[in-house]
């Protein structure tokens, strides 16, 4: 894993736009169906939006059928991290960028072998990284 970044609410504010702030910095949600991986076919890497660490391969991608991009493993372990998450009264388990504790989205245990995880995530919280 590359260094921490720690940056100020304002300074995160003026290098996001409204919703990616909303979203990776105060916890929020995209509606379903709306974000523009959700559909995404491209092959490539996706990068957290805040600090460009990679995080997942389009080759780990599926279609969960939630309305939101879904994987069924990080890169790498250390690219993620993960919190309890009981917000909206249930119990959830939160996915965070390693690297700057952007919120990305949660896992679940519901999703495809080999690792019956899905990882459900915001688009605004990803920039996909085309392969060449």
């Amino acid at each position: 894993m590359t260094d921490k970044v720690e940056k100020s609410e304002n300074e995160w504010m003026g290098l996001l736009n409204p919703e990616q702030f909303r979203v990776c910095r105060l916890k929020g949600t995209e509606r379903p169906f709306t974000g523009k991986y959700n559909n995404e076919k491209t092959l490539g890497t996706y990068a957290c939006v805040c600090c460009g660490q990679e995080l997942f391969d389009s080759d780990t991608k599926f279609d969960s059928g939630t309305g939101w991009p879904s994987f069924w493993q990080p890169i790498s372990d250390d690219r993620v991290a993960t919190e309890g998450d009981v917000t909206l009264g249930m119990a959830r388990t939160e996915v965070l960028c390693s690297r700057c504790d952007a919120h990305l989205g949660h896992v679940f245990d519901d999703g495809p072998q080999p690792t019956g995880q899905r990882y459900c995530l915001n688009s605004i919280s990803l920039k996909l990284k085309p392969r060449e």
